[in-house]
């Protein structure tokens, strides 16, 4: 069967195709409801999407061989292992913006369809400078190699909690929209006209609305909004990562979707674990450093021919070992964990 421009037979394209907008369409049904995400049921949908992915890399095995499934396999660990640092830092957003339990994955909905969307133009973009040479390969390990040096910096400080009125997105946001101070139910935006009926109410005494616009932004966008941008930011930590792994456009993007798929459950799953489980952000550090330094084996071997690489299963082993050394490393010293916990 001939290949696409992509590298892989129709076939190929039209299953992965099939399953990522099927499942997009799962999540959209399943998950309509405001209401608050149990750890269980969490739990099970994260199982459900681990599996899910575990499926298509069999049929990449049974359809390209053991080699593109271990690089799959190993593209969607590493992306699925960085994502735990990106929803920490979500956790600290809903917290800034007091959005409820019930209205979270409302938010991380619209995060994952963004994430979808922009994930697949920076592969095509990464995939595409890769074609300029090995130097390109430097600049990523550099990329990587810097976001793991500024978590080191960061990991463990009793800093402030962050004022996420600062951040970009919020100020163009509030820019571009007038704004209403408090949540109205899951709306992102009210009408003018809905809103004059709410500051005639006793507990909006005080409350103005701004002189011109017919629709006001809620604190649930401009909280989305946020967590939108902050996810492009780590984008550019993570899409070189997975691309250490493979310069296949295919194998890279389907292996951070299928990761962005369950990233809504794992997110409720965290939440309810964060305490337990701090020395997660230790082994993200540890895989960034690891990739910057594959990254930039490759890029050396390339220039000076000097035959030392990192394959893929072993690459598989080391994301997996890191992984697990993290999830150990807070049960056996759970005190740092439990502590914080308190302190927070």
């Amino acid at each position: 069967m001939d290949a696409t421009p992509l590298g892989f037979p129709p076939l190929t394209i039209a299953v992965f195709a099939g399953i990522a907008l099927g499942a997009l369409l799962l999540d959209m049904v399943t998950h309509r409801a405001d209401r608050p995400v149990s750890l269980a049921k969490a739990s099970l949908w994260s199982v459900f999407w681990v599996a899910l992915s575990l499926g298509f890399a069999a049929f990449l095995y049974v359809q390209h061989g053991a080699h593109t499934a271990n690089l799959f396999i190993t593209g969607y660990a590493l992306e699925k292992v960085l994502s735990v640092d990106n929803l920490f830092v979500f956790m600290a957003i809903f917290a800034w913006f007091k959005v409820p339990d019930e209205l979270r994955h409302r938010v991380l909905y619209w995060g994952v369809i963004g994430a979808v969307v922009f994930r697949g133009v920076f592969v095509l973009i990464g995939t595409g400078l890769l074609a300029l040479g090995p130097w390109v390969e430097v600049v990523f390990a550099v990329i990587v190699a810097w976001t793991a040096v500024m978590m080191l910096k960061g990991s463990g400080s009793d800093e402030a909690e962050e004022d996420y009125s600062r951040h970009i997105a919020y100020r163009v946001a509030t820019r571009l929209f007038p704004t209403w101070p408090k949540l109205h139910g899951n709306r992102f935006f009210v009408s003018r006209q809905v809103l004059e009926a709410q500051v005639l109410k006793p507990e909006n005494h005080g409350i103005t609305l701004a002189a011109k616009g017919a629709v006001f932004a809620t604190p649930l966008f401009l909280c989305l909004v946020v967590v939108e941008v902050s996810d492009l930011l780590f984008a550019f930590d993570s899409v070189p990562a997975v691309i250490a792994v493979s310069r296949e456009p295919l194998i890279v993007y389907s292996a951070m979707l299928f990761a962005i798929l369950g990233l809504r459950s794992l997110y409720f799953v965290l939440e309810a674990l964060k305490r337990y489980l701090v020395h997660l952000e230790k082994a993200v550090i540890a895989l960034l450093f690891f990739i910057a330094a594959k990254l930039g084996l490759n890029a050396t071997h390339h220039l000076f021919e000097h035959g030392y690489t990192i394959g893929p299963n072993t690459s598989l082993a080391i994301v997996m070992a890191v992984l697990a050394a993290g999830i150990a490393a807070s049960l056996i010293f759970p005190a740092k964990a439990l502590s914080q916990a308190e302190h927070n």
